[in-house]
């Protein structure tokens, strides 16, 4: 039986799911994290909210695959992103056909940008995976996502732009869910939505993050029936 996981970082992340669900089990604490049972539509899913940051991020995932598999464990990253590319737009959605790990610099060791010692340059998401989440809404992008432990303000994304031209979007989650997949060998995708620009400060950012969560969590419900399939 398939297990889905849809892991976000923050409570403003979690609400529109819990808002949409026809059912939610009461909040069980895991380490850091929190996870509940909620039905959406006809689906039984697990909703976990992990705290931010690479390392929280990590911790939760590991932890769902400890208790729900990993057999047949989905791992789904949600929620907001910052937007990197020049022509990103806030409130767009994003689905993250790979995600890179942007602290990561071993170049004197003769990998590349980005790649943690032994593990790929990037993590691919699981392409039906992929597919399910782009089809279920018009205005949804597939690009390469980015992910790090620092909040990207508009220094850091000048270099960034330079060194990851590929990168659409950027968190502080994403990457660290997308290696604890590969190193488990189960399905992972992530969908979020753009909250901020890169501003210099979180103003843009704490303006529309519940736009954008409700935006990454609005596909991801539609998604659903294929991504249990």
């Amino acid at each position: 039986m398939t297990a889905i996981v849809l892991q976000v970082a923050m409570e403003e992340e979690a609400q529109p799911f819990l808002d949409a669900a026809r059912e939610a089990s009461d909040p069980i604490p895991v380490g850091r994290a929190v996870h509940r049972g909620i039905v959406l539509g006809d689906a039984t899913v697990v909703l976990v909210i992990s705290g931010i940051g690479m390392v929280n991020a990590a911790d939760a995932a590991a932890g769902a695959l400890h208790r729900y598999g990993p057999e047949g464990v989905i791992l789904v990253s949600v929620g907001s992103a910052g937007g990197l590319a020049s022509d990103a737009r806030v409130g767009d959605v994003v689905v993250g056909g790979s995600v890179v790990n942007l602290d990561a610099d071993a170049r004197a060791f003769g990998y590349e940008l980005g790649q943690v010692p032994g593990m790929p340059a990037s993590y691919a998401a699981d392409p039906a995976l992929v597919a399910a989440l782009t089809d279920a809404a018009g205005d949804v992008r597939e690009a390469a996502m980015g992910s790090g432990e620092k909040f990207v303000t508009t220094e850091l994304a000048h270099v960034l732009r330079r060194d990851f031209p590929a990168v659409r979007t950027v968190d502080m989650e994403t990457a660290a869910i997308a290696q604890i997949a590969h190193n488990h060998g189960v399905r992972f995708a992530a969908c979020r939505a753009i909250s901020d620009l890169c501003a210099p400060d979180s103003d843009e950012f704490a303006t529309h993050i519940d736009d954008a969560a409700a935006r990454s969590a609005q596909v991801v419900i539609e998604a659903l029936t294929r991504l249990a399939a």
